[in-house]
């Protein structure tokens, strides 16, 4: 499994990727310029880094995600609970709910995502 673990920068670039997508590579310069400050040369820089890492891919002047947003982030929270938690995911769920309580629906929806995720 390939590790996909961005800077602050990098997430922060990759976030506007995946609320553009595809967007040509001239139109992400642009955008960069106005939402990050960034020229061209840091654009591109950073793209070919994220592209290298197999998150994105620059066909034809056309950036697209090879990974989605939400795999990457289902692959931190993963590894959070791994390296916080020991991978123990009732040890996790203890320290997020410790100081409150759950509504009746979310208890219910937990209930329901534990017997969808159950090993038979």
């Amino acid at each position: 499994m390939i590790e996909h673990k961005l800077t602050e920068s990098e997430e922060k670039f990759a976030e506007l990727i995946w609320q553009n997508e595809p967007i040509g590579s001239g139109d992400l310069v642009k955008l960069c310029e106005k939402e990050m400050n960034w020229k061209k040369s840091t654009t591109y820089t950073m793209l070919k880094k994220l592209c290298k890492k197999g998150i994105f891919q620059n066909k034809k002047a056309v950036v697209s995600s090879l990974i989605t947003k939400d795999d990457y982030y289902a692959k931190q929270s993963i590894r959070f609970v791994e390296d916080t938690f020991g991978g123990s995911l009732p040890k996790f769920l203890a320290a997020f709910i410790s100081d409150r309580k759950l509504s009746k629906d979310q208890a219910e929806e937990l209930k329901r995502l534990i017997d969808d995720h159950k090993e038979v």
